[in-house]
């Protein structure tokens, strides 16, 4: 039987001090006297594969969260290591190991949004630790198979932690958090990633954490991560965040020292060309072989448990075959998941549309054509994309309707071409509302205007953003559109990844739907959502504000009126809120004897098959946190259909870490709710249903 720890071993001993060296950045060269071929860690699969050519392009991560589907979560990253596979075969038998190539994923990203303004939290599943714990673990398992010594791909949770902007500062900022926020918001989707999915790597982050940097923290890689949680997979750096070591953070005074501060604290391969300094840092004795053994010993071992390195092949990923990339099937599902995590935010009545009493429908706003805004960042190249516009006038053209568009204004400045004077697309947007029966307002932001630093900007901070405004002209657009169409109804499909704050909107029109990125297919997935082919399912992973103003300060780590936890104001959307057009209730809840879950009937009283979410919160008034999710599942039934279901409750429920990151049962009395909604007065408003509730005492 072939041990591979043990070969792996075996394999290191053969090496010589200079060659492990060499494996440890993240463009591997060859050793060819050992048929070590090249090989480079560096791919990314963050909603299908990525930055590689042709791929699935699945919606984005944060709305792949507002599913609230850990099953449907677990098929799209199946999906995506099933291309990941055949592409890398392809190009390996092409001689091509370059960058994005391989099989090392370094998805997902975990880190919680904790502030609207991140540029990157769309990358995430959201504010939320338990919903990202059950998702990322959900992603990761589908990455990487279910045998961890014959993995797929190999996935990489990152960045480890307390990661979270600001994107200017994140080469510098020291991430100051106390004990409780530490181990109950920052890591707890890191240890389920761990302890339960298995993840193959964990990625240090940019930033210190409690003043060392994470990239080369004793306390997070070898206390943590190794020590408490048994972590025994590999530990990349993210990208040139080594020599951010003594260039950024000013801890240690070399570029060796900054290598041998990593090494000697856990990293074992750096996405950069700092690790080219461990031979200096052994000849100084900085470092000792035997570190270097330990960090290229998981690299080896990560390697062969993906069928590399004279282990045996793993056939059946192997051998799948290229034609599997974008394919039909594929797609197929890409577009339900795209459905699936669409948020109906306002709805007056008017939606699903009727194409018998819209003949005529105006879609206007710069993201109505845009195929940017369906993508996110951290994309492949779908080879084929259909934007908002597309895909209603496909439902159109089907239904004998018109329409007609406009592009309204720039998505952040204020004219569409240079040498025009400002609003030079209003007048166009004005009259097209004037001859529509109803109008569709397609605005938000791409990830050119969010993302990471480098990768996005303009006006905005790097990626971030200053406020929750609607970019450049688009608000003016917006008012002037709705004074145009009159007493005539006005949708707006919010395209971004992230918060914006809709006040007017949510007071002046009649339906607001929130599509985030929804991926390729993303326009066919809105216009089902909009007529009807498809009722609307999808749940907020993030809490919509009314204002930046209600928000503390950006560089502020602490949790404390932070996200639906802690905050303490009125808010415009909440946390887990969004519309259905069929009507559900719950009924029969209960908790399991070892409280452990729960259990509930959900009725679909409605006249069409829909899918919920049910939602279970946790009260408790001696906690910090308002209320918690400590379980979810997402339902399909028929019109009429009820069922009964079984929830697991979160394993911290009724427990919370303490300093050392041990659970402790905290006693008292509980307040359970289960409903389609928090429990709160403003999401019950929105929603119309109370979740029920039931006390619980320990």
């Amino acid at each position: 039987m072939f041990d591979i720890k043990e070969e792996a071993k075996k394999l290191l001993s053969q090496m010589t001090l200079e060659e492990k060296a060499s494996q440890m950045l993240h463009c591997s060269p060859a050793i060819k006297r050992l048929n070590i071929p090249a090989y480079n860690w560096w791919n990314e699969a963050l909603h299908g594969v990525a930055r590689a050519g042709t791929a699935t392009v699945f919606p984005q991560a944060i709305a792949l969260a507002a599913a609230f589907d850990t099953e449907m979560l677990y098929k799209a990253a199946d999906i995506i290591s099933t291309e990941g596979r055949a592409k890398y075969h392809a190009f390996s038998d092409s001689g091509d190991r370059d960058i994005y190539k391989g099989l090392t994923f370094w998805s997902p990203n975990i880190n919680i949004f904790r502030d609207p303004r991140w540029g990157r939290g769309h990358e995430t599943y959201g504010e939320d630790p338990y919903l990202t714990s059950q998702m990322g673990a959900a992603f990761i398992k589908g990455l990487q198979g279910g045998d961890r010594n014959s993995l797929k791909t190999a996935a990489c949770a990152k960045h480890f932690a307390v990661h979270s902007g600001p994107e200017s500062q994140r080469h510098s900022f020291n991430a100051v958090v106390d004990d409780y926020d530490l181990w109950n918001t920052y890591l707890a989707a890191f240890e389920t990633a761990v302890t339960e999915a298995g993840v193959e790597g964990v990625m240090g982050a940019y930033n210190r954490t409690n003043g060392e940097p994470c990239c080369g923290s004793k306390t997070l890689l070898t206390d943590i991560l190794r020590g408490k949680w048994g972590f025994d997979g590999y530990v990349p750096s993210d990208c040139w965040a080594v020599k951010d070591f003594h260039e950024a953070h000013m801890v240690t005074a070399t570029a060796v020292d900054s290598a041998a501060l990593a090494v000697s604290n856990g990293c074992d391969v750096n996405c950069g060309t700092m690790f080219g300094y461990v031979l200096s840092a052994v000849s100084e004795g900085k470092l000792t072989e035997e570190q270097i053994d330990a960090a290229v010993l998981h690299l080896i071992t990560c390697r062969m448990r993906l069928g590399m390195l004279g282990a045996p092949e793993i056939k059946k990923y192997a051998n799948i075959p290229y034609e599997a990339v974008d394919c039909k099937e594929h797609n197929e599902f890409n577009l339900e998941a795209a459905r699936s995590g669409i948020v109906l935010l306002k709805n007056d009545g008017t939606l699903p549309l009727s194409f018998e009493k819209y003949k005529t429908i105006g879609v206007i706003g710069p993201n109505a054509n845009s195929r940017r805004s369906l993508d996110g960042n951290y994309q492949g190249t779908a080879s084929r994309y259909i934007t908002t516009l597309e895909g209603i006038t496909q439902a159109a053209d089907e239904n004998g309707a018109r329409v007609i568009y406009s592009e309204g204004c720039h998505l952040y400045k204020d004219r569409t071409n240079w040498l025009s004077l400002s609003d030079d697309r209003m007048s166009e947007a004005v009259i097209t509302a004037k001859h529509s029966d109803i109008i569709i307002l397609c605005m938000g932001l791409d990830s050119d205007l969010e993302g990471e630093e480098g990768d996005a900007g303009n006006e905005f901070s790097s990626g971030d953003k200053l406020n929750l405004d609607l970019p450049g002209r688009q608000q003016a657009l917006l008012e002037a559109v709705k004074k145009a169409a009159g007493e005539k109804p006005v949708i707006l499909v919010l395209m971004s990844g992230s918060a914006l704050s809709v006040t007017w909107a949510d007071k002046n029109l009649n339906g607001i739907v929130q599509a985030f990125y929804p991926g390729s297919r993303g326009g066919t997935a809105i216009a089902d959502i909009l007529f009807g082919k498809v009722s609307p399912s999808g749940k907020l992973p993030v809490t919509f504000y009314n204002s930046t103003e209600d928000l503390p300060d950006f560089c502020d780590y602490s949790m404390e009126n932070r996200t639906y936890r802690y905050f303490k104001g009125d808010v415009l959307y909440p946390f887990g809120f969004g519309l259905t057009y069929s009507e559900f209730s719950v009924d029969d809840f209960s908790l399991s004897g070892d409280k452990k879950a729960v259990s509930v009937t959900v009725t679909n009283k409605g006249s069409i098959s829909a899918s919920e979410v049910i939602q279970i919160y946790a009260e408790n008034s001696e906690l910090k946190e308002l209320r918690s999710l400590v379980g979810f599942s997402k339902v399909r039934l028929s019109a009429g259909e009820t069922s009964a279901i079984i929830i697991p409750l979160s394993k911290n429920a009724f427990s919370r870490y303490d300093k050392n990151g041990d659970l402790i049962i905290i006693n008292g009395t509980y307040k359970l709710s289960a409903g389609f909604c928090q429990p709160d007065d403003r999401s019950v408003g929105l929603y119309g249903v109370k979740p029920l509730e039931i006390t619980v005492s320990l």
